[in-house]
């Protein structure tokens, strides 16, 4: 018994301060600059289109709530360009803004309750989901609440690429939804809905059955991005009522 108590007291609290940069090995944020020689080669070998030659100074531009984070535009770049272990954070819709680091450390004034939809997702981005919840990222300590039904949930988080199975599910969840209501696309395939391309059994991502208001990139996104974009949403939330 005194040995558990010591083991109690010794050990450090497991819940931490939550860190947007990932490990020496997380591919994240593409850094560097891709010479213009090469810039059609690494957009050619984009599997989602993220990558796109530009008519700006840069010549190039990512789009992260396509990307996969797979690498293979910086291996074309031949060392030109390089993931660096930044997240790529979440954007807010209406005026293209990405959300800042600073709405986690910001103290809510109010609650958040979300409804959880799986529109179609390979469940990656649902086990990330899931980790918010353990004592190391501790989602309840941030007033964040996951609701069984629409009805009483102020934010519909939608995970997957949206399948012609669950178009009416996502239309229905959000239609049961009371105002002010708030969609988060999570995920490549929710956000960017070019994961599995054009078929007959897929519509695409989430923005072509609902309105979205928060993007979080990312094939899964880390659970620190999902927290930063569900704050984000707190705080769109407490403007609009």
């Amino acid at each position: 018994m005194f040995k558990v108590i010591e083991r109690l007291l010794g050990d450090r609290i497991a819940t931490e301060e939550i860190s947007l940069t990932g490990s020496a090995r997380f591919r994240g944020k593409i850094t560097g600059s891709c010479p213009e020689n090469l810039r059609a080669v690494c957009a050619k070998a984009c599997p989602v289109r993220a990558f796109q030659v530009t008519e700006d100074a840069q010549g190039y531009a990512v789009d992260y709530k396509k990307c996969l984070f797979c690498g293979r535009c910086v291996e074309q770049a031949l060392g030109n360009l390089a993931h660096s272990p930044a997240e790529a954070m979440p954007v807010i819709a209406e005026d293209a803004a990405e959300v800042t680091a600073e709405v986690i450390r910001r103290k809510l004034g109010r609650s958040l309750h979300v409804r959880h939809l799986d529109a179609g997702s390979c469940n990656a981005c649902d086990f990330e989901m899931g980790a918010m919840s353990n004592p190391l990222y501790d989602l309840h300590r941030y007033g964040v609440h996951v609701d069984a039904s629409p009805r009483h949930a102020d934010l519909l988080m939608v995970t997957g690429v949206v399948t012609r199975n669950l178009e009416q599910a996502l239309k229905m969840a959000y239609e049961a939804m009371p105002e002010p209501r708030l969609v988060m696309a999570c995920g490549a395939c929710a956000a960017g809905g070019e994961t599995y391309g054009a078929s007959y059994a897929i519509v695409g991502a989430a923005d072509k059955v609902v309105p979205v208001d928060i993007y979080v990139p990312g094939c899964p996104p880390r659970p620190s991005a999902m927290i930063a974009g569900l704050l984000a949403a707190a705080d769109m939330l407490a403007e609009r009522i």
